[in-house]
């Protein structure tokens, strides 16, 4: 799959306009991905920018949240995602003490986000995923099978640890997202008044 990594940062833009696109956000790793870049996304730019890019079916974003004072720190972007076009898939967070006795956060969507991706398959040309989460490799290629071109959107700049290798090389296109920084990013100064006053990814 060398021509896959070879892919490397193609401009996004050379997709066919026809392309019925699916996007899945795994907010939770965007977020950490966004935060080591040093900027926040403002979700309005970002599916503007997926409506130019082809035909967009649907852009899901996946979240999990820990308690009721987490999810009401979370709520403005979840209700602002969910009136402007996002579909909001959440879940509840799970608390576990490891071996030593330290307190951890089990927050991931995996099973949520794939079961969407292989359900959309038969309705998209192109799905693309913004997480950078190795063990969605296996669902990249299952959705591949079926006639689907994948781009995933993720970062390697801040270093190890945030696109997994064997994601990237399985991609059909990888996009770095410090190249789509300009394009998506909330700008410096007062937010704008349609976009939510809080980080995208509190439950991380």
């Amino acid at each position: 799959m060398d021509h896959r990594a070879a892919a490397g940062n193609r401009n996004f833009s050379a997709a066919p306009s026809s392309e019925r696109l699916g996007v899945f956000v795994d907010g939770p790793n965007l977020y950490a991905a966004t935060r080591a870049l040093g900027f926040d996304i403002d979700y309005q730019k970002l599916i503007d920018f997926f409506r130019v890019q082809g035909r967009l079916v649907r852009i899901f974003y996946y979240t999990a949240v820990l308690g009721e004072a987490e999810y009401s720190a979370l709520r403005p972007l979840v209700d602002w995602l969910d009136y402007n076009g996002y579909t909001v898939v959440t879940k509840p967070a799970k608390e576990y003490f490891d071996e030593s006795g330290r307190r951890r956060i089990k927050n991931s969507m995996q099973v949520e986000l794939a079961i969407d991706m292989l359900a959309m398959a038969g309705r998209l040309d192109h799905a693309i995923l913004l997480s950078g989460d190795g063990d969605f490799r296996a669902l990249v290629e299952a959705v591949q099978r079926r006639g689907v071109r994948v781009t995933v959107i993720s970062t390697y700049r801040p270093g190890p640890g945030f696109i997994a290798d064997e994601l990237r090389r399985q991609a059909d296109l990888y996009l770095e997202l410090v190249d789509l920084a300009p394009v998506i990013r909330q700008r410096p100064g007062p937010r704008e008044e349609t976009m939510p006053a809080v980080a995208a990814g509190s439950c991380s």
